[in-house]
């Protein structure tokens, strides 16, 4: 085994994956698939890897970030933008698959990002099955206008008929979404929790449980930032801008926009952020983006106690 310390980068396509080892300075590319990710396991396993950074492309970094995961090899999957950002910072302008996997090895040796943890399979199956639900939403959220727009008895017919599909496929999928929550005690306790919180149904609970399994684990400031929910500064010297959200998780923030909706009418707390915002003066935009970490907060509170809703114990969350 060499002795030195590796960091590895790994650029995944569809098709291939191109790696990096800096110790060795060595570049290739194998197909992105068991047998070319048994190859990178294999050739890294008889070196002395500290990091294996890998960017999250769309889902087909998944198996190969697992599979390394398996034979015990340390592995962070980071943002892009971290990424791209870093790139920048080194005036690094060029860019092609073997540039990113040797950017992505000196990204991890330059920041050290915290490992990643394997994804348990069910874990990973109740995170595809709420993906997908959310993608057959946004279909039939898209065919909704085109029917109302349509003049012609043959496209409505079609539109409709879609829809129907639409609607049935996303109601197996919330059957199937139950089933896995229902057959899981840990699952099952954290949406009865969840939903005990006025304002919260089924499709965030299943979110969050899918999508947010830090919540109840960290604290109020570190749940924000997850959900990419934590206003940042923008000051210098005199300069004093307007502190703004972004990064995190989208998928759950948009689930999180719309129960907050709902929250603002029925959770009495959440209710009266609102109103005290508004009545300050604050932009509905503000005043969403507060009821919505109320709203994380209050249900981090709930998870990290095990206890259901009572008002007078998370009023302050």
């Amino acid at each position: 085994m060499n002795d030195a310390l590796s960091f590895v980068g790994i650029d995944v396509a569809k098709d291939k994956l191109d790696v990096f080892i800096d110790s060795t300075n060595q570049y290739f590319t194998v197909q992105n698939t068991p047998a070319g990710i048994a190859s990178i396991r294999d050739r890294l396993t008889e070196l002395n890897v500290k990091l294996i950074v890998i960017e999250h492309s769309g889902r087909y970094e998944r198996r190969c970030a697992l599979d390394l995961m398996d034979a015990d090899l340390p592995v962070a999957l980071v943002n892009p933008r971290q990424i791209r950002d870093f790139a920048r910072s080194r005036n690094w302008l060029a860019k092609n698959d073997r540039i990113d996997s040797r950017l992505n090895a000196e990204f991890g040796k330059a920041n050290n990002p915290r490992l990643s943890e394997k994804i348990p399979q069910n874990r990973a199956e109740l995170d595809e099955l709420v993906g997908r639900r959310r993608q057959l939403v946004a279909m039939r959220a898209s065919e909704k206008p085109r029917l109302q727009q349509a003049s012609s008895k043959s496209v409505r017919l079609s539109i409709e008929k879609v829809l129907r599909q639409l609607d049935a496929q996303i109601q197996d999928l919330e059957r199937a979404i139950s089933k896995r929550i229902e057959n899981d005690d840990d699952w099952r306790g954290q949406v009865k929790l969840l939903q005990s919180v006025p304002g919260v149904g089924p499709v965030l609970a299943s979110t969050l449980v899918a999508e947010l399994p830090e919540l109840g684990k960290v604290n109020r400031e570190q749940i924000a930032a997850l959900a990419g929910l934590a206003p940042f500064d923008d000051e210098s010297g005199k300069f004093k801008g307007r502190r703004t959200c972004f990064g995190g998780r989208a998928q759950v923030r948009c689930t999180l926009y719309m129960a907050a909706l709902t929250a603002r009418r029925v959770n009495p707390i959440v209710r009266a952020l609102s109103q005290r915002l508004l009545a300050r003066g604050k932009s509905f935009k503000v005043m969403m983006v507060a009821c919505m970490r109320k709203l994380l907060t209050i249900l981090n509170t709930i998870l990290a106690t095990k206890t259901i809703w009572r008002e007078n114990q998370v009023a302050n969350a």
